[in-house]
């Protein structure tokens, strides 16, 4: 009986020890959908609520991408409220927005085949959005729009072909300090993984040796945001420092 509870002791002990969540490869084998969803309004998941979608492709129906033309809500295809959480989800090429978070959110391993404007914005007040598994393709601007505040995580994603990865919003009307970390990227094709305002001392932490990338301009730069609605003015490229931890 005591040999039992000892080597009882040791198994406990262990699964404690071991962690809870582990990163792993970041995967670019994009899901071969089986079937498309066009969706004629945005889909809301609902606060605190998840919503698992079997690798089915969504989108917004044929002609639903207008370029970078700035869109709202109504455009998206997916929205999510506070602690809302996506699963296995690809957004087609039909689309102008992606994945509206007006809270807190979680996506796990969401894939973009072809982003229109925006794939993802991050409108929470505050809190942690986590961005893990998934990938996108084909951004001609930003892939991760932070418009809130709060911290975004983003780790084992795949990224190719892309403007920016990551994007603390720059000439927003209403600015905050904002964070992010990154880790376990594969990124290909791109010009800049971090954008951030420095001086609305913005902090983007960049787990360097995790990223693997081919063909990528930047990893971090900073701007002089600003709330007025003109185009933000870029302080430094590619440079770590306070602002750019990398």
């Amino acid at each position: 009986m005591q040999l039992s509870f000892v080597a009882f002791a040791i198994f406990l002990s262990s699964v404690i020890a071991s962690p809870a969540l582990e990163s792993r490869a970041a995967s670019c084998t994009f899901p071969s959908p089986p079937k498309t969803s066009s969706l004629s309004s945005a889909k809301t998941i609902s606060k605190g609520t998840s919503f698992d979608g079997g690798n089915v492709r969504f989108d917004r129906g044929k002609g639903a991408c207008t370029g970078q033309k700035e869109g709202g809500d109504k455009d998206a295809v997916f929205i999510v409220e506070e602690g809302g959480s996506i699963s296995n989800v690809v957004i087609g090429a039909n689309q102008a927005e992606g994945i509206h978070c007006l809270g807190s959110c979680t996506l796990t391993n969401v894939w973009f085949e072809d982003v229109c404007e925006d794939a993802i914005t991050i409108k929470q007040s505050s809190g942690t959005s986590t961005i893990q598994g998934g990938g996108a393709k084909n951004a001609d601007d930003k892939v991760v729009q932070h418009n809130g505040g709060g911290n975004v995580i983003i780790k084992d994603y795949c990224v190719q072909n892309f403007g920016k990865l990551y994007r603390s919003c720059g000439n927003c009307s209403s600015q905050k300090k904002r964070t992010v970390t990154i880790s376990n990227v594969n990124a290909s094709d791109g010009k800049l993984l971090a954008g951030v305002n420095s001086n609305y001392g913005d902090v983007a932490t960049i787990n360097k040796s995790s990223i693997t990338m081919k063909s990528v301009k930047s990893v971090c730069d900073t701007f002089q945001g600003n709330s007025n609605g003109k185009e933000p003015k870029k302080l430094t490229s590619n440079t770590s420092n306070s602002n750019c931890k990398f």
